[in-house]
């Protein structure tokens, strides 16, 4: 069986982004071939291709951090019915790298059964980009209902999903955004407030004693005001740092230096508390709880897209050829949601 694949060769433009044919290997127990419906396009492709995301593989790769996808064949049907995962059913992946294909291969153990009723692009929105916002919100900041938050970003792929799930929790939502999603964003029961304004200051007049939460993908030297706008007892949650994508430099020195600033501030009595979001802490020497965790979280996101509580954010799609362009399209920004390239439909987009 042959795969298409979208290779990426080393630091270059998306334009440089190369299509690839290979031969994939045969099924061994334990694994299934996916034919993949869906990948996105999230930060971590825009920082490994200037070769600063901070665990990278060495070029060239195949991008695509996860996927959605139906399991053409399983290598064994004994270990497949003991995984839950039949030929034919659709599965959610997270893959970090080897996405960005028309099929791959793929543990068992790694799948998560899509509900029938929601869509390989819906299912998608909320792979990586879920789990981020569930896990930060319900498991890192533990927020309560009736608290206020704040998200930076509210109309990336992470944000729009974060905001969701905090308002359906009974969370108010305070979201930055540029003005022209300021609108989608109400639409979702966000407070919007223009990012290019004095955010802290805005904060401060929507939250007199400060926020429960902030949620920072930015990072860089704004950090501090997410810091600031923190009320007793608030979290501070930093999982990116879009400030310094396109700036020269390391980008593992750029994550350690977030992550010794957020430990400073850990260290004062303050009774603040600031972490630096990790999806994958845990899994090399917990694989099974990472596994099961995966499984649970995700499979409660797929049921609230199934029930309708909370919405897939499809920004625009793209088809597998068109990878490059939807690089360059998710890197442009200005949009509300998750750019998603769907293999299979040659003028996916929309």
């Amino acid at each position: 069986m042959e795969a298409t694949e979208i290779v990426l060769p080393g630091v270059v433009e998306p334009e440089a982004l190369q299509v690839r044919v290979r031969e994939l290997p045969r099924l061994e127990v334990g694994q299934a071939l996916v034919r993949v419906e869906a990948s996105g396009v999230s930060f971590a492709e825009q920082q490994m291709r200037r070769g600063k995301y901070y665990d990278q593989p060495a070029f060239p790769f195949v991008p695509g951090y996860d996927l959605v996808g139906t399991v053409e064949a399983v290598g064994d049907e004994a270990a497949a019915d003991a995984a839950r995962i039949s030929v034919g059913q659709r599965v959610a992946a997270l893959t970090k790298i080897g996405g960005w294909a028309d099929r791959v291969v793929l543990d068992l153990a790694d799948l998560v059964p899509v509900p029938d009723g929601v869509s390989a692009a819906e299912a998608e929105t909320v792979v990586v980009n879920g789990i981020t916002a569930w896990r930060m919100l319900h498991r890192t900041a533990r927020v309560r209902a009736d608290q206020t938050i704040v998200v930076l970003g509210a109309s990336g792929g992470v944000g729009s999903t974060l905001v969701q799930l905090a308002r359906h929790a009974g969370i108010r939502v305070i979201g930055t955004a540029s003005p022209r999603g300021h609108d989608r964003l109400r639409g979702l029961g966000v407070i919007p407030v223009d990012y290019h304004d004095d955010v802290p200051a805005r904060v401060r007049e929507l939250a007199p004693d400060g926020v429960a939460a902030v949620f920072d993908h930015v990072g860089g030297p704004g950090v501090v005001d997410s810091w600031r706008m923190l009320g007793r007892g608030g979290t501070l949650v930093s999982y990116g740092s879009a400030s310094t994508r396109d700036q020269p430099g390391s980008g593992q020195l750029t994550v350690l230096k977030l992550v010794a600033r957020l430990a400073v501030w850990n260290a004062l009595p303050n009774g603040r508390r600031a972490y630096f979001f990790n999806l994958w802490a845990g899994k090399a020497r917990h694989l099974d709880r990472y596994r099961a965790e995966l499984r649970a979280d995700l499979g409660r996101l797929f049921a609230l897209l199934a029930a309708r509580d909370i919405t897939a954010q499809v920004a625009r799609t793209f088809p597998l050829t068109g990878a490059a362009a939807a690089l360059r399209y998710a890197e442009a920004g200005g949009f509300t949601g998750k750019v998603v390239i769907v293999p299979g439909h040659p003028e996916a987009n929309a």
